[in-house]
């Protein structure tokens, strides 16, 4: 075999720095999608019919079209038509925001549809206003039936992260792909990445599952 790691040692450093650039974007669009997407998910739920189809209509067009697609019209249609140079790290948080808040909202819809009824009605039937309802008694149950949803969204979000190398954003992937333009070899840096992206996912799954764990011991 035609391997020889030692050629990437000088550089493990300058690709160790990609984990934080990598979680940084992560980090802060996963917030980002999840507070978007729970508000789009009242919405949805809610008495408004033309917020409703606002709604649908967001929900529908960034779960209709390709993620990297997305990323190319923010990083540079923005520019364009706003005469604003955006840095590629605010149009990734951008783009990986909103399109996971489509797919939060209607995790977070289904979830919240998925409590019983009677559970509603009890409160209305005591006078609990709608919004106290809804973040004491509504949500907290639904939180336990979409966590496994949730994190697996967060985990996908995680791995699709790796597109923003197209933009230039010096993430795990694109330092990769600087280190291969530099030694000659691709496929000993895209290993050493492939091993750090696999790591980062088993720690999300291994912290999904004790969050879940934690949350069914206390019903």
């Amino acid at each position: 075999m035609n391997l020889d790691f030692s050629q990437i040692v000088p550089y493990i450093p300058f690709m160790l720095e990609g984990i934080w650039a990598t979680l940084q974007l992560v980090i802060i669009a996963i917030i980002f999608g999840f507070v978007l997407g729970s508000l789009i998910a009242l919405v949805k739920i809610g008495r408004f019919r033309v917020l409703r189809f606002f709604a649908d209509v967001y929900t529908s067009i960034f779960r209709g079209t390709p993620l990297i697609l997305q990323l190319m019209i923010v990083y540079y249609g923005i520019p364009q038509l706003m005469e604003y140079d955006i840095a590629p790290l605010l149009s990734a948080i951008l783009t990986f925001g909103l399109n996971s808040a489509a797919y939060v909202s209607e995790i977070i819809r289904a979830g919240i549809q998925a409590v019983d009824k009677g559970q509603r009605e009890a409160a209305e039937a005591l006078g609990i206003p709608y919004r106290p309802m809804m973040v004491k008694i509504i949500l907290p149950q639904a939180m336990k039936n979409i966590l496994p949803a949730l994190m697996n969204e967060f985990i996908t979000l995680t791995k699709e992260s790796a597109l923003v190398s197209v933009i230039s954003y010096l993430d795990l992937m694109r330092r990769a792909e600087v280190v291969s333009s530099n030694i000659y070899r691709n496929f000993e840096p895209l290993l050493f990445v492939g091993l750090i992206y696999y790591c980062m996912v088993m720690i999300l799954t291994l912290v999904g599952k004790y969050i879940e764990k934690r949350m069914r011991a206390s019903d």
